[in-house]
């Protein structure tokens, strides 16, 4: 596959797990400066990793979930909190995830990551 088709593959992925809506913000603030970053992330992170058949996408929005919560990425964990429920993760997964986080990365982590989880969730709440 050329870097091209890695792309297209990629920014199809990447809108099915992230939403249109989320896609199209980043998209719309890319410039000069993050430009290689999108295209990056685009190819590499959506085009080959996410694109791999070994787990699923359900299974990766789970390790996703754990590997944020645990490295205090708390951007990145409101996104992929909504990822993983658009995967099929149920919010009871997300609970359960989190729990873990706080066993093997620390109470400190569980809890914020537990505090952003909610947030998010409550949002979508109020939204529908």
């Amino acid at each position: 596959m050329n870097d091209q088709e890695r792309y297209d593959q990629g920014m199809r992925v990447r809108r099915e797990v992230l939403g249109d809506e989320h896609v199209d913000r980043a998209i719309a603030r890319t410039d000069d400066v993050t430009q290689d970053f999108q295209d990056y992330i685009t190819r590499n992170a959506w085009g080959d990793i996410w694109s791999r058949p070994g787990l699923g996408r359900r299974e990766r929005s789970l390790i996703t979930l754990a590997l944020l919560a645990a490295l205090q990425h708390e951007g990145e964990l409101a996104m992929h909190v909504r990822a993983a429920l658009r995967n099929g993760v149920t919010r009871a997964e997300i609970s359960e995830v989190l729990l873990q986080v706080g066993l093997y990365a620390g109470v400190p982590a569980a809890n914020r990551a537990l505090s952003i989880a909610q947030e998010v969730l409550n949002n979508l709440d109020q939204e529908s």
